[in-house]
């Protein structure tokens, strides 16, 4: 799970529109290569887990998990959402710093 510093980062990311935010967005910058790193929500559905997952791992972008769908969302802003893709490389870079320091 998403430390709370790493969830403030995804704030800002939305702040500052550096996001993709829902499945089908996040699937269309995972195919541009646009996205650097995808957050899936805990409690996501099996197909956006296997639509979104599958190609993510395919371009090698890192997968992580997040908070529940609702959480997620309202961490972003926005209602529930299944899935967000970092698009900003230093967010990214700072999202997955802040994983492996946890670890």
């Amino acid at each position: 799970m998403i430390p709370e510093s790493a969830l403030g980062l995804l704030g800002l990311a939305a702040r500052a529109r550096s996001l993709a935010v829902g499945t089908a967005a996040v699937r269309e910058g995972l195919q541009r290569g646009v996205v650097r790193v995808v957050v899936l929500a805990a409690d996501r559905s099996a197909r956006t887990a296997d639509k979104v997952e599958r190609l993510a791992r395919g371009k090698g972008v890192p997968v992580v998990l997040g908070p529940p769908a609702a959480a997620l969302g309202a961490r972003i802003g926005r209602a529930a959402v299944q899935a967000v893709g970092v698009t900003d490389r230093s967010v990214a870079e700072g999202l997955l710093a802040k994983l492996s320091s946890r670890q």
